[in-house]
């Protein structure tokens, strides 16, 4: 269990890098006092003044509302699926054998057609 909340709080951590922009000041502010500074709810309504169950109901709201984006948008996903292929490409180009080389242009290849196709379906070219 304990395992599976650190999961979550850096998971929503990493969301919020994206999808800040949509929550509003107090639930950004909880949600970073939670997850980045790993604050219990009653510390956090100690802090902004609230009781423990609107701390718990702003984080829950904050965290539907960001894994919400996420499922629709994709782009925390889409930044990591970007950043482990160009990590491929240097460690293959490090040694850059005929084989290596030609198998970071495929990465690359991957990466771009991925991205295109993203594209091409959030702005229905």
């Amino acid at each position: 269990m304990a395992q599976e909340n650190i999961e979550k709080k850096v998971e929503l951590a990493w969301l919020m890098a994206f999808y800040q922009g949509v929550l509003t000041e107090k639930q950004r502010e909880a949600l970073s006092m939670h997850c980045e500074e790993d604050m219990s709810l009653s510390e956090i309504a100690e802090e902004t003044g609230v009781s423990r169950q609107s701390v718990h109901n702003m984080l829950q709201h904050a965290a539907d509302k960001l894994f919400s984006l996420e499922s629709t948008l994709h782009m925390a996903k889409r930044f990591r699926f970007q950043q482990e292929g160009l990590e491929t490409c240097l460690k293959l180009l490090e040694d850059p054998t005929s084989d290596h080389v030609q198998e970071a242009r495929k990465t690359l290849e991957t990466l771009i057609r991925w991205d295109q196709e993203d594209q091409e379906e959030h702005h229905g070219l």
